[in-house]
């Protein structure tokens, strides 16, 4: 679904959402494609996860609440992305919910 203007675009997509909990500072551990490039890129992403992990539980632990939401594009690519729910639990009663994602795309005057 899409609306327009004259100066701006407007998409709106439907998707679905998956409610869960994170601890605060695992954020930032990630593999990226380049990580499985060698067997010593894996070693060193492994090693950089570790170190994450020490930090984290070094802090204490600490949750937080996101969305996993996915949705498929207008070209048909499957997009996901997160967002950050904050540390209260989320007012649903499933872990699986709906999502409505609104992209509006306009020029800076």
């Amino acid at each position: 679904m899409s609306e327009e203007s004259a100066n701006k675009r407007l998409a709106i997509f439907e998707g679905e959402a998956r409610v869960g909990e994170v601890m605060q500072g695992l954020q930032a551990i990630q593999l990226r494609p380049e990580d499985f490039a060698s067997p010593v890129a894996l070693q060193m992403a492994l090693s950089r996860i570790y170190e994450a992990v020490l930090k984290a539980f070094e802090s204490g632990p600490k949750k937080r609440y996101v969305a996993e939401i996915r949705f498929t594009d207008s070209l048909g690519n499957p997009v996901t992305f997160a967002v950050d729910l904050g540390e209260t639990p989320p007012p649903f009663s499933k872990d699986k919910v709906k999502a409505r994602i609104v992209v509006e795309i306009y020029e800076e005057e």
